[in-house]
């Protein structure tokens, strides 16, 4: 089942981001099975990060939570809210 993290940082947190992640890429990279996406989300200059959009394949929403409370970002407190949803691929089909 996919889910999308949605995840905006708190204001001000660009050094807190950029601090932690060596230790975020780290954690994604020991859960690339379960990653279809995951990237910045880009603020309204188009350059700076403010959050981030990561597509799991998990079996349920409890896996989904739980990746994204062990998110270095999230264990720092980076993230304003988190916004956890299932989602269906239609395209391009799988």
């Amino acid at each position: 089942m996919f889910f999308a993290l949605i995840c905006h940082d708190k204001a001000n947190g660009l050094a807190l981001r950029k601090e932690k992640r060596p230790a975020h890429l780290a954690y994604l990279q020991g859960h690339a099975d379960q990653l279809v996406y995951a990237g910045p989300l880009m603020g309204e200059d188009g350059q700076t990060p403010a959050g981030s959009l990561i597509v799991l394949d998990v079996p349920d929403r409890n896996a989904a939570e739980s990746f994204a409370a062990g998110d270095p970002y999230a264990r720092a407190g980076l993230f304003e809210n988190v916004d956890i949803r299932a989602t269906k691929r239609v395209f391009p089909a799988a």
